[in-house]
């Protein structure tokens, strides 16, 4: 079942147990968070360990759900913090201005005139839309670039490179 790590796709985590009987609290970082179940069984980071879930119902912040095999809130425990994936080729194909996260991490950015601003360190989005997370050598910390079309007109993942016209100020 094993997959390369690049084919693999986070797509929830455990958030701990949820009452006494094995249930666990999960978050899914689907689009549609209840579509976390249909990519069942899921697989640990290195796809070593294979988890099949049902959800039950849902909770503030996720889900509570059954994992096969267990059984107690002790084993529910022992899995907090375990990242949920899938391979790729389970997801679904995405429009053409969407990417996953994953796909994005690692990725150079240039400016208009093709100097390199920095590599997208992560992903982060605080409740209004994406950022990206910028780091490179030039940049005195992280540098947080809005993810819209405005700032980010160009997005090449065959050429491994993003082009950003970000706003005034930010460099």
């Amino acid at each position: 079942m094993s997959a390369p790590q690049s084919d693999l796709i986070c797509v929830g985590a455990i958030a701990g147990s949820y009452g006494v009987r094995g249930e666990v609290r999960l978050k899914s970082f689907c689009a549609q968070p209840e579509e976390i179940e249909t990519y069942s069984p899921l697989t640990n980071e290195d796809g070593s360990q294979s988890y099949s879930i049902a959800l039950t119902r849902a909770v503030k912040g996720g889900f509570c759900g059954r994992i096969a095999g267990v059984e107690t809130k002790e084993q529910a425990d022992a899995l907090k913090g375990l990242r949920l994936f899938t391979s790729r080729d389970q997801l679904p194909t995405l429009p053409s201005d969407e990417y996953y996260h994953a796909d994005l991490i690692g990725v150079e950015v240039f400016d208009t005139g093709g100097v390199l601003l920095g590599t997208v360190k992560s992903v982060q989005n605080h409740g209004a839309s994406d950022l990206l997370e910028l780091m490179g050598e030039d940049l005195k910390g992280t540098v947080f670039l809005p993810f819209t079309l405005a700032a980010v007109p160009t997005v090449d993942l065959e050429q491994g490179r993003i082009i950003a016209d970000p706003p005034e100020g930010l460099f």
